[in-house]
């Protein structure tokens, strides 16, 4: 069994980690989910890193390094997801891990990452993994501005 953990850089490597992403971002459409990844490239440095077995994607998740008043720079995961029938085997750690060691090499003093109130398992899965819960996450959508396929509007408004 080949394990191997890389940052995609090509539309195929993004394209790859669809399926496993589309788990936990069920409104996010295939065919233009690359298009959506290199937008957030470009705006926000936003990076996909995936861990796969034997050359097929098992987990996922997506990133980018911030700097902000609050806490300094951080590596702030937006997405970590492993596919369902390879939970419980490492790889979320795995990718927790590598992400650790790609913060500390960017000079980021921590890894911050949001989790939903009803996500109960992956909050067990933060503690077990030395995350800390230091806040609570308040949004509000702005009228007239949401986006059709923004889930956190979607989210919000349930």
């Amino acid at each position: 069994m080949n394990c191997e953990i890389r940052l995609a850089g090509t539309d195929a490597e993004i394209a790859a980690c669809f399926p496993v992403m589309h788990e936990l971002r069920p409104h996010l459409v295939c065919d233009t989910f690359v298009d959506r990844v290199r937008s957030q490239e470009r705006s926000g440095g936003f990076r996909i890193v995936s861990r796969s077995i034997d050359g097929q994607v098992v987990a996922v998740a997506g990133f980018r390094i911030l700097d902000n008043l609050a806490w300094g720079r951080l590596l702030y995961v937006d997405d970590l997801v492993t596919s369902a029938n390879a939970r419980s085997n490492g790889h979320g750690s795995a990718l927790l891990q590598w992400l650790e060691s790609y913060a500390a090499e960017n000079g980021c003093a921590r890894l911050h990452l949001d989790s939903g109130v009803q996500r109960l398992d992956a909050h067990r899965f933060y503690d077990r993994e030395g995350f800390a819960r230091l806040c609570i996450h308040f949004a509000k959508p702005v009228e007239n501005q949401a986006n059709p396929d923004d889930a956190v509007s979607a989210d919000i408004k349930s």
